[in-house]
């Protein structure tokens, strides 16, 4: 294939995998998030103590994070298919990629929200401050560089996922390498491929760390 053809599949591609990782980011965050919040502050010593719903959130998230996405994907084409109508195609990829990435998320939330300082919290507590108030204004504040560096390792490892849903249908660059690159045999193409992912990522960790930087300077 020639450059000329294999422009157009590689914008179409890339444009495919970037909704893909884009809603799932979305939807991860806003998942994960208080997931990750709950898991704290539900452990003995947290914020609100209730050391069963813990443990059984702690079981829930693990239990996510040990299935490989390849097995996740095909394991939940039910719920899938509920949600949006169908297995297959780019929106339908979002689906796994956001159950896959929420118990990664929210171990990653949970590790930033425990290097806060105990002193800066018991000082909001003194203060009078109701547990919504420090989370809302002390933990989140206090752990936003973890965290913005922790959504900046789930998009890069979105990305990677995504890729592999190429393997079922799922479109994006991973189906495009699959499709040409190894169905076909289109050595430029899985190439071409390879390198637009490698760039990709390096913006995203290049961006990720660097407003990580700005936030642990502030």
């Amino acid at each position: 294939m020639t450059w000329d053809e294999i422009a157009p599949l590689l914008w179409e591609g890339t444009g495919q995998t970037a909704a893909m990782v884009g809603l799932s980011t979305l939807f991860t965050v806003l998942l994960g998030l208080p997931l990750g919040v709950a898991l704290v502050a539900f452990d003995r010593g947290g914020l609100r103590p209730l050391p069963a719903l813990k443990s059984v959130l702690g079981v829930v998230v693990n239990v996510g994070r040990s299935l490989p996405f390849i097995v996740l994907m095909i394991a939940i084409i039910p719920l899938t298919q509920f949600v949006v109508g169908t297995s297959i195609g780019t929106m339908a990829v979002v689906v796994p990629l956001t159950v896959g990435a929420v118990p990664f998320f929210a171990r990653l939330v949970e590790t930033s929200l425990r290097e806060v300082g105990g002193d800066v919290v018991q000082a909001a507590q003194a203060m009078g401050a109701g547990r919504l108030t420090i989370v809302r204004k002390v933990l989140l504040p206090e752990a936003l560089p973890g965290i913005i560096a922790g959504i900046t390792v789930t998009v890069v490892a979105l990305i990677g996922y995504s890729a592999m849903a190429g393997t079922i249908g799922g479109g994006g660059l991973g189906d495009l390498a699959v499709r040409y690159g190894y169905q076909r045999f289109e050595v430029p193409v899985m190439i071409a491929t390879v390198v637009v992912l490698i760039v990709i990522v390096q913006l995203i960790q290049s961006l990720g760390d660097l407003v990580a930087r700005r936030l642990s300077h502030k």
